[in-house]
């Protein structure tokens, strides 16, 4: 495994080596040890599998609020999806910025998404699948939203998103604490 530092600290891409041959391809997506040693958190307390039948499904962001705030590593199994992190560490030096990536089926490309950001994907064709590896459990009293179109984060969509849950979309713009 290769990984790519991003502009936003802790933010990786993970590029995995598959070994491959006449029948076709094995690919480690997780080794312990090896996230331990670029700094990545290395538990895994959930996994999660996203099916989403349709082009332009978007999902997210989300997050969960401190104590409980999660890591996480986003696979695209089948499909493709353009996904948003946006960092909502207050003392970062890129609190509040953003950064995008496109991830598919064939690349081999992970993304990590360190704890105290969000992240949010719009599939680029029907029937994605996305897998998550997530660092704590999901607990409902921290957890959190960004809607897609918030204007303080100017979010930029490679297309223009089409499905869309009731409760993402109900988020209120967010607020800056200071």
């Amino acid at each position: 495994m290769k990984y790519l530092d991003q502009k936003i600290a802790g933010v990786k891409l993970i590029k995995h080596e598959p070994f491959v041959d006449e029948r076709g391809s094995f690919t480690r997506t997780y080794c312990k040890n090896i996230f331990n040693s670029f700094g990545i958190e290395k538990n895994i307390s959930q996994a999660n599998l996203s099916f989403n039948k349709y082009n332009l499904t978007l999902r997210g962001f989300h997050y969960q609020e401190e104590p409980y705030s999660q890591a996480r590593t986003i696979n695209c199994i089948v499909g493709s999806i353009y996904d948003i992190v946006v960092d909502l560490r207050k003392k970062s030096k890129t609190y509040l910025k953003w950064i995008s990536f496109e991830i598919n089926d064939t690349d081999n490309i992970s993304i990590y998404v360190p704890k105290g950001c969000a992240n949010a994907f719009l599939t680029l064709k029907s029937n994605t699948i996305c897998n998550y590896f997530f660092s704590s459990d999901f607990y409902p009293s921290a957890y959190k939203g960004i809607r897609y179109n918030d204007p303080l984060f100017g979010f930029k969509w490679k297309k223009k998103p089409k499905y869309i849950s009731k409760k993402d979309l109900s988020y209120s713009d967010f607020k800056v604490n200071v």
